[in-house]
């Protein structure tokens, strides 16, 4: 059985432990949306009981990464359109706040990480299909870490929670949205708020975000498109 390369060789950890390791291989793509996540695979895995990882799943469906469904079992979540439509009017409403909280407290500590990490966003664009799980991560990560500095936990958390199920959506509908246009906003973004413009950082976010919703494909194609990448990572 091939495993998630982050999920490889970890034993016998805890319940919190395996559901993250999960979210980040969903975060990374590299569980597509319907794939199911089966209780025994997952117990030979990670050489636990099927107990510890019933209540892994647990913590992934409260976060919505993940649905159970009784008699059926776990399935990575598939957001339908309006859904998709209502995460992302959510993110535009949060992290426009975001933005502007972000201005207000952030140090040259945290713009040195940020200018850091946006090396890192180009360095795995152009490497090309074989860093498409890195860069995606690595897009996501921009808006979470955003949400670090202004070091509200609660903020962080809904960040990343909405993060992770854009991930999942831009996954089902598949965008012809260049990860390079991505990176390129988040670096006008900085660079007004490093210059102090708190408004025009936030115009910059609610307008980063509605690009990436605008560039999902709602007729059905990208789903059907997307099933051949994994046939099956736990079966």
């Amino acid at each position: 059985m091939n495993a998630p390369a982050d999920t490889q060789e970890k034993h016998g950890e805890s319940s919190a432990a395996i559901a993250s390791a999960i979210a980040d291989a969903i975060a990374a793509r590299q569980l597509p949306p319907g794939t199911k996540l089966r209780e025994e695979a997952l117990s030979r895995l990670y050489s636990v009981s099927r107990t510890k990882i019933r209540a892994a799943l647990l913590i992934l469906s409260k976060d919505n990464l993940i649905q159970i469904v009784p008699d059926k079992g776990a399935f990575v979540s598939q957001p339908s359109e309006a859904e998709s439509r209502e995460i992302f009017a959510a993110r535009r409403l949060i992290e426009a706040a975001l933005a502007r909280e972000f201005v207000a407290k952030a140090k040259p500590a945290d713009y040195t990480r940020l200018e850091k990490h946006l090396k890192q966003e180009v360095h795995a664009i152009s490497g090309g299909d074989s860093s498409s799980k890195l860069r995606s991560q690595l897009l996501g990560d921009f808006h979470v870490q955003l949400a670090e500095v202004v070091g509200n936990q609660v903020l962080k958390e809904i960040v990343y929670e909405l993060v992770g199920r854009s991930n999942l959506i831009t996954m089902l509908y598949q965008s012809d949205r260049d990860a390079t246009c991505s990176h390129d906003e988040h670096e006008e973004f900085l660079a007004e708020a490093k210059a102090g413009n708190a408004d025009k950082a936030a115009e910059l976010m609610v307008h980063h975000l509605k690009h990436v919703e605008e560039a999902l494909i709602f007729d059905g194609s990208a789903a059907e498109a997307k099933r051949d990448l994994v046939s099956a990572l736990l079966m």
